[in-house]
């Protein structure tokens, strides 16, 4: 069996703050893509485009590449705040629409995506509220991709703990639904964590990893201390990676599936960043993964 390469990506902010400490971990380590979300504690979503536009000229310049735009869509509350109203509770890399400068911040994300030339857009499922149901997201998942479309740019729908969509079973289910039509969103992706849904308690069944894998281009890595459940760099914690990869990788589609670390070590970013790639270095050679 011929399992799918993994290219190797990393998460710029879990570097640093700054594009220069981004830049120089990539010469360091060898890496040449950076999934971009913030510079300067920035968030991508709240500069203009010219402010992108420099960030996009100097990677370039250093020959780095965004395989993804780590938007924060949909990471605010299901309404959009009235002007000055805060976001309900202090959430990692949530975003206030309001403080994006354009009025369509969906629309917005794209623009953002195509100044960075990333290939693909990370999206989120609302801050989680009760009595979700999946076709609460059907206007949203339509307008993205209807841009999808337009630029031929997968959306990435992530599950992360805080939102409606928090578990790989909760992903799947909404991907059930999505695929219920008769004309399923085609460039609508799942971006399976399954950290996140291992530290919800809900570690993923075979079933929702073959279900959801056919569909996969990208994941996210991290892992956890299931003891003291806190995010730890991966392979230094308790979720078993190199079982769960083979599983996945085995039914996924495509030729190569973006594999990215996010560690969410904040204290020590830089390093756990590192260790966590050479970890995935030696997991890929373990199950007989390419990694580029």
């Amino acid at each position: 069996m011929t399992l799918p390469r993994l290219a190797l990506s990393v998460v710029g902010d879990e570097i640093g703050p700054s594009l220069a400490e981004m830049i120089s971990f990539c010469k360091e380590h060898d890496i040449r893509r950076l999934d971009m979300r913030t510079v300067d504690r920035r968030n991508l979503l709240g500069m203009k485009i010219d402010e992108v536009n420099a960030i996009a000229t100097t990677l370039e310049a250093a020959s780095i590449e965004v395989p993804t735009y780590v938007s924060p869509i949909l990471k605010w509350p299901r309404r959009k705040p009235k002007v000055g109203q805060p976001l309900p509770e202090k959430v990692d890399f949530a975003f206030d629409p309001d403080d994006c400068p354009a009025e369509d911040p969906i629309a917005y994300a794209f623009d953002v995506a195509i100044v960075l030339r990333a290939q693909r857009v990370r999206t989120f499922s609302f801050l989680r509220y009760p009595n979700f149901v999946p076709k609460h997201l059907d206007q949203a998942v339509a307008q993205m991709t209807s841009y999808g479309h337009l630029f031929d740019m997968p959306v990435e729908l992530e599950n992360e703990p805080v939102c409606n969509i928090g578990t790989i079973a909760e992903l799947a289910r909404f991907f059930a639904h999505v695929n219920d039509r008769e004309e399923p969103p085609k460039h609508l992706r799942p971006l399976i964590d399954i950290a996140n849904s291992w530290a919800m308690g809900a570690p993923p069944s075979e079933e929702d990893i073959a279900y959801l894998a056919p569909m996969v281009d990208a994941l996210h890595l991290k892992d956890r201390d299931l003891t003291t459940n806190r995010s730890v760099p991966l392979g230094d914690g308790d979720i078993p990676w190199s079982d769960l990869l083979l599983k996945l990788l085995s039914k996924v589609e495509v030729p190569e599936v973006l594999a990215t670390i996010e560690t969410h070590c904040f204290d020590n970013g830089r390093e756990a960043t590192a260790r966590s790639i050479h970890a995935l270095r030696r997991i890929a050679k373990e199950i007989g993964v390419e990694l580029v």
